[in-house]
């Protein structure tokens, strides 16, 4: 019998209206909610559901908002009797994950989510920087390419998604002379992503100290459920060992298409993607996860509903 992952995205599938059937009603998560007003000083739904756009995409505020949702969305599951065989989550999301595999708790994850933001958004006043998605160009193609530019600390590789899409992080103009080469030369496609820093890059080495001295406070425990570390594309079980690993992915790459064959070799074949968006799903398409793969996006309620009837069908 095949396995279940649960995947949780990161900055750049935030979108208006997120998590509007969650603020109804749902009490668990508005104490959440609370939480994350608390600690960002700012009215979240009203964020969450009428923006402004350049107010959300602030780290500051994106990251506890994005986790909040993710969690409300997680907590629903669990109280149908979804369960999963192994998490993980994108950049951000692997905070998500943490809360998910019992690891730290729902309100402590949005605690460190807030910190992490904070620290984030202190490096994208300080430095002109974001992050170019390149697409159809093998990684070997973009590493020569980088090598070309020799901008070894300004322009970096930020995720290894899929065969056909790499993330870049940097300095503004070098990823404008980078997707200017691609055109000119007929190499591919580049699009901006939807971010206000250059994440996972060495620009981020302060934050990452800061980040680091900070999490000491705060327990981590071994994980209930399998999760796979960003950083490493492997399981990790040892507290410390994922304490380290999740602070020292603010300047590590995402390993994300190693994390799919990992998962795929665990015998994954049914995908939750919670949380809004359906940027994972397409991702893990792409990864050679096929038709024969069930995957549910569960980023509002109506997910729920089809993924458990589906479940008590016995379609998946």
């Amino acid at each position: 019998m095949g396995k279940i992952a649960f995947v949780f995205p990161g900055q750049g599938s935030q979108e208006i209206g997120m998590g509007h059937d969650l603020f109804k009603d749902d009490t668990y998560f508005k104490s959440l909610v609370s939480l994350a007003n608390e600690l960002t000083g700012t009215d979240l739904e009203k964020l969450c559901l009428r923006g402004p756009e350049k107010m959300l995409v602030q780290a500051r505020y994106l990251q506890p908002a994005l986790v909040t949702v993710c969690l409300g969305f997680f907590n629903r599951l669990r109280q149908v009797g979804i369960k999963a065989d192994v998490v993980l989550g994108h950049s951000l999301g692997e905070i998500t994950s943490l809360a998910a595999a019992d690891i730290v708790s729902a309100e402590d994850a949005i605690r460190i989510a807030s910190k992490r933001g904070e620290l984030m958004d202190k490096v994208a006043t300080d430095v002109s920087g974001g992050m170019l998605a390149v697409m159809f160009m093998p990684l070997e193609q973009v590493e020569s390419l980088l090598e070309e530019i020799n901008e070894p600390n300004g322009l970096v590789l930020a995720n290894d998604n899929a065969p056909d899409q790499i993330v870049l992080s940097g300095r503004n103009d070098l990823l404008e002379k980078f997707a200017s080469i691609i055109a000119e030369r007929h190499l591919g496609k580049s699009k901006r992503v939807n971010v206000i820093g250059p994440w996972h890059s060495p620009y981020m080495c302060a934050a990452r100290f800061e980040f680091e001295e900070w999490a000491e406070n705060y327990r981590f425990k071994k994980p209930s459920t399998s999760i796979v570390l960003n950083a490493t594309a492997k399981t990790e079980s040892h507290p410390s060992t994922i304490k380290h690993l999740v602070t020292w992915q603010l300047t590590s790459p995402v390993f994300w298409r190693e994390s799919m064959n990992m998962i795929r070799e665990m015998g994954v074949d049914t995908f939750y993607e919670i949380g809004p968006g359906r940027v994972l799903s397409g991702i893990a398409r792409v990864n050679g996860f096929k038709k024969e793969t069930v995957i549910f996006n569960i980023n509002n309620l109506r997910g729920i509903e089809s993924a458990v009837a589906s479940t008590t069908s016995g379609s998946v």
